[in-house]
């Protein structure tokens, strides 16, 4: 079976190769339509530094010089709205196509699936291929079906990817590892002494830091830029995340976690700068902000104490973090229930929006009759709080005992806003973008690289572009 974006890669290829037609038109800042030449001679690269906040920029305690010089000689957005929820898979995946959830299709880290009637969970060991959960077409499918060069370490839902020429995708298994990163770079790797394998275990059974799974992914990238000259480039650094969600934001050792990062990004900055001089551009952005955790909302007693839990088949609640999506299996009650739902939530402390059947697109949520993986209701967390997925102990939230960090709140959130830089080849420098959405990235990419992107949610920034 052919998914959407394998059916529109096809029909991009035919247009080229077969003749039968005029290749897609890019349409111009002027709105005049015109044929889409890919720019062959250009490399664009795109780091994901998940987990930095926007509000860090402008943080004296956030050492990021590179990042900040990168904005002082090119161009960059006050703030940069997420997707919702707010969490590393759906933000990601709207990074690369231009569009929201509940069209791209990958709703959130993890989802219930009703058929099954089981929660399935994609970070970290995904179960399924690209094609298989994305659902539109993102920028490397286009720039891959124009005859251009693409790359990407460990970015989500990228597994089994057949238009990223050089990959490493986001697995914890050896066996994955093996089988899904690119047999030549592999080889590559292990020739060059890069340890892929220690991105997943530093031996022992004892798990990697993420310093060194960066260090590592880094390098691997680097590698793929001087050996392959990708045309488009997708790197994704996870330490900055990890080490909020375990210390919280603004602590010594978030600090630490983005000097590091922003170490590596100028690594690849002055290999760019290198090896293509005048012909680079490099865009470091991140998905999504952080909340610090001060206490936790447990959906599942307050559903219990209303009487909506007698029956464990009827309702399911999948959290993610700084929001929580219910799904009634019920069908047949399935409207009561969901008064029911919200009757029981409206008023709980901690509990900032409650949205419903009709209500879910103005989030970029899909409806349930759309998307089967959707939620029938999400709750969005006021900032300060998250959600557990126990049903144990007798109040709806308890104090958190260490103040770590946590995602997945509503993108109106500030503390929840990302990041966007871009410097180089095409890119206005002083360029201040004021606020943005993350569904303009792809859009901007396609438009350096001169291809069509006509499925995207968002439009290029053209105030950030110098043609």
């Amino acid at each position: 079976m052919f998914t959407r974006a394998r059916l529109y890669v096809l029909c991009v290829f035919a247009l080229i190769f077969a003749g039968c037609a005029a290749p897609p038109a890019a349409t111009s800042a002027s709105g005049q339509a015109a044929a889409a030449t890919a720019a062959t001679d250009r490399v664009v690269v795109l780091i994901s530094v998940d987990g930095l906040a926007g509000f860090y920029f402008d943080d004296p305690k956030a050492e990021m010089p590179n990042i900040r010089r990168l904005a002082e000689q090119g161009a960059s957005a006050r703030t940069m709205k997420a997707s919702n929820p707010t969490v590393t898979w759906p933000n990601h995946t709207t990074l690369v196509t231009g569009a929201h959830p509940a069209r791209h299709g990958v709703v959130g880290n993890n989802y219930f699936d009703r058929a099954k009637r089981e929660r399935v969970t994609l970070v970290g060991d995904p179960v399924f291929d690209k094609d298989q959960i994305v659902k539109v077409p993102t920028i490397y499918d286009i720039a891959h079906a124009h005859g251009l060069t693409t790359a990407s370490v460990y970015w989500p839902a990228t597994r089994n990817a057949s238009t990223l020429t050089w990959t490493i995708p986001e697995v914890r298994k050896h066996a994955q590892l093996d089988q899904y990163t690119t047999p030549s770079l592999r080889a590559e790797l292990v020739e060059a002494g890069i340890p892929l394998e220690r991105t997943l275990s530093a031996g022992k059974g004892q798990p990697v830091s993420n310093e060194e799974r960066d260090e590592i992914h880094t390098q691997a990238f680097q590698l793929i830029l001087s050996k392959h000259r990708p045309r488009l480039a997708l790197l994704h650094l996870v330490r900055v995340d990890h080490d909020q969600h375990r210390y919280g934001p603004r602590t010594p050792q978030a600090y630490a976690a983005i000097a590091h990062s922003d170490e590596l990004v100028g690594r690849v900055w002055d290999q760019l700068q290198r090896e293509f001089p005048g012909k680079a551009t490099l865009l470091v952005v991140s998905d999504h902000g952080v909340s610090p955790i001060e206490r936790e909302i447990r959906p599942n007693i307050i559903l219990r104490d209303a009487g909506l839990l007698e029956d464990p088949r009827a309702i399911h609640v999948v959290v993610q973090g700084g929001s929580a999506m219910i799904y009634v299996l019920d069908e047949s009650n399935r409207a009561s229930i969901l008064a029911r739902i919200r009757k029981a939530f409206e008023g709980q402390e901690g509990i900032d929006t409650i949205a419903g059947p009709g209500e879910l697109s103005a989030f970029g949520v899909a409806e349930p009759n759309v998307d089967p993986h959707a939620p029938d209701l999400m709750l969005f967390a006021k900032e300060g709080y998250v959600f557990g997925d126990t049903a144990s102990g007798e109040l709806p939230f308890v104090e958190k005992p260490e103040r770590g960090g946590s995602h997945g709140h509503s993108a109106s959130l500030p503390s929840l806003h990302a990041m966007f830089v871009a410097w180089g080849s095409g890119i206005r420098a002083g360029a201040a973008l004021g606020d943005i959405e993350n569904t303009s990235v792809a859009p901007t990419i396609a438009r350096l690289l001169n291809l069509p992107m006509p499925d995207a949610d968002g439009k290029p920034l053209i105030a950030a572009l110098s043609e």
